[in-house]
């Protein structure tokens, strides 16, 4: 893989694994949202980026006026329940995901790299001998946060945090589409060899993850829904085997769960990563192929 498209694909992932790399930020220009009908409410479809900085402001006014409307708020994972809010909670249920097999190591699975990989690691501050018995998608992922925090992408920052708080004074119950374990899975059900992949493009140097990443924001922070299919497209396609388990499975099964909702009365603000909702097989293409109206704010 390029430098460049791994550098794409590290900021998709920023807009595309809640729990994996959590949190975001909003800002106040058009944001990416679309409203469904269903028989007799309106399912509201925010797309977020999950990891933003300070600067990157706040919620959209029509994602808060969705907010106003909606009864209940439904988010990739339930941020009402206090084993996904606490950190050290949803850390150790992540490590217990990333354990390798009883007799399996990550210095048996890295092979004849581990010591080019080692190093590298260590120049970016983590030390591969303590992760000995975790998979690479694991580490792949600690590296991902550390670049990102190191860019100022800060969790305390996140939209979702921020509509769970105000939904707690106001009363709005909170559900998850899916649960940490699921999303932990994701990666954890990648090959090993697709693994180490992971793990090695996310280390290579790029000068270019500064650029991506301000190219995913500014087309989320303007409802560029187009840029931001055409990002999707070009960082997956370089990297196949991942788009299908993060993207078009989830979001088959997120559609199922959505179909339910839209058979309710209560209108629902339904808030995920905003590249779940844009080009083929996106949550939005196929609720319109169920002949749902969907439309774009």
């Amino acid at each position: 893989m390029t430098t460049p498209a791994r550098a794409r694909l590290v900021a998709m992932l920023a807009a595309t694994a809640a729990s994996l790399l959590s949190s975001n930020a909003m800002a106040r220009g058009p944001g990416v949202l679309w409203a469904v009908e269903g028989r007799q409410n309106t399912v509201y479809l925010l797309g977020s980026v999950h990891l933003l900085r300070e600067s990157d402001g706040a919620l959209p006014r029509d994602a808060e006026e969705a907010y106003a409307e909606a009864e209940r708020i439904v988010m990739e994972i339930d941020l009402d329940d206090p084993s996904v809010t606490d950190a050290a909670t949803m850390l150790a249920e992540m490590q217990r995901s990333a354990l390798l097999p009883e007799g399996q190591s990550l210095r048996q699975v890295l092979g004849s790299d581990y010591g080019e990989i080692e190093q590298q690691l260590r120049e970016a501050g983590l030390e591969l001998a303590a992760l000995d018995r975790f998979a690479p998608w694991f580490v792949a992922v600690m590296l991902t946060q550390l670049e990102l925090a190191e860019r100022g992408f800060r969790p305390e920052l996140g939209i979702e945090q921020r509509i769970a708080t105000q939904a707690e004074r106001d009363h709005k119950p909170i559900e998850g589409l899916e649960t940490p374990a699921e999303q932990f899975a994701v990666l954890g059900g990648l090959p090993l060899t697709e693994q180490k992949r992971f793990l090695q493009m996310t280390l290579e140097e790029s000068s270019d993850l500064d650029e991506e990443l301000e190219k995913v924001v500014a087309a989320w922070r303007a409802g560029d829904t187009t840029t931001l299919a055409e990002l999707l497209t070009e960082a997956y396609g370089d990297f196949p085997e991942l788009y299908g388990p993060l993207t078009e499975d989830r979001n088959r099964a997120w559609v199922q769960r959505l179909e339910h909702l839209l058979e309710d009365r209560d209108d629902y603000l339904v808030v995920v990563g905003a590249l779940h909702l844009v080009g083929r097989e996106s949550v939005v293409d196929l609720l319109r192929k169920r002949g749902y109206t969907v439309t774009a704010h």
